[in-house]
């Protein structure tokens, strides 16, 4: 099995270090966030399988990016704060957290919930579930793995790129509309900038050209996208 990701946003440098510094003797890959005003582009380069959060951040705090991250991600989310009151917790737990660690800690429990957590998210205690897929032509989109299959291509995908195409592919050959998408990808329109679906779609896009797949995303002017079927890959 492959070692699992961690991703530790912590401002307290020394912490985050040597809480880094003490996963990795447990071969887990580890990455500390560097810039607190770019958390969901450090995130979606990682790509972690679970998250360690300071709630006290510069600019945003743990509460607000957990709220960011859950739009990229079901994968566990664990505060770790000196903050210990009841409703420190229970803020957690509403935005979005999985579990909550108090600061000072030992690292022995800190690791013990890591375990835990990974083994009911990836592991022998995970739900099993039947695989959901959809097929269009020889493109075979994965919703659980987040993977574009196209025959021998596997793509990976980040989360609203994999929302983009299960619509797309969905709905083949019908277009979809942008308030369509925007409301499936954003659970607030209201805060959404109109470009925000153009960047998203133009990543998907570019992620099919990447990969040499010739089937490709149309617009529609007025109306919206759809998915456009190359004969090669029918």
């Amino acid at each position: 099995m492959a070692a699992q990701r961690i991703f530790i946003v912590e401002d307290d440098l020394k912490i985050a270090e040597l809480l880094a510094e003490n996963l990795r003797k447990y071969h887990y890959v580890v990455e500390t966030a560097n810039d607190f005003d770019q958390i969901i582009e450090e995130f979606e380069t990682f790509d972690p399988q679970l998250i360690l959060l300071d709630i006290n951040l510069p600019s945003y705090d743990g509460y607000y990016w957990c709220r960011q991250l859950r739009q990229q991600t079901t994968c566990p989310i664990l505060f770790i704060s000196a903050r210990s009151g009841e409703m420190d917790q229970v803020f957690a737990l509403e935005n979005g957290g999985d579990d909550f660690i108090t600061k000072p800690f030992h690292y022995e429990i800190v690791l013990a919930k890591i375990r835990s957590h990974l083994r009911r998210a990836y592991g022998e205690y995970a739900p099993k579930q039947e695989e959901r897929s959809i097929k269009v032509g020889r493109n075979v989109l994965f919703m659980e793995r987040m993977e574009l299959h196209v025959k021998k291509a596997i793509i990976p995908l980040q989360k609203k790129e994999c929302t983009i195409l299960e619509l797309l592919l969905t709905h083949y050959p019908k277009v979809v509309s942008r308030e369509q998408l925007l409301e499936e990808l954003w659970d607030d329109q209201a805060f959404v900038d109109e470009n925000t679906l153009n960047v998203n779609m133009t990543r998907v896009r570019k992620k099919l050209a990447d990969y040499d797949v010739s089937s490709s995303i149309e617009t529609v002017r007025g109306a919206g996208y759809r998915f456009l079927l190359h004969e090669e890959e029918a």
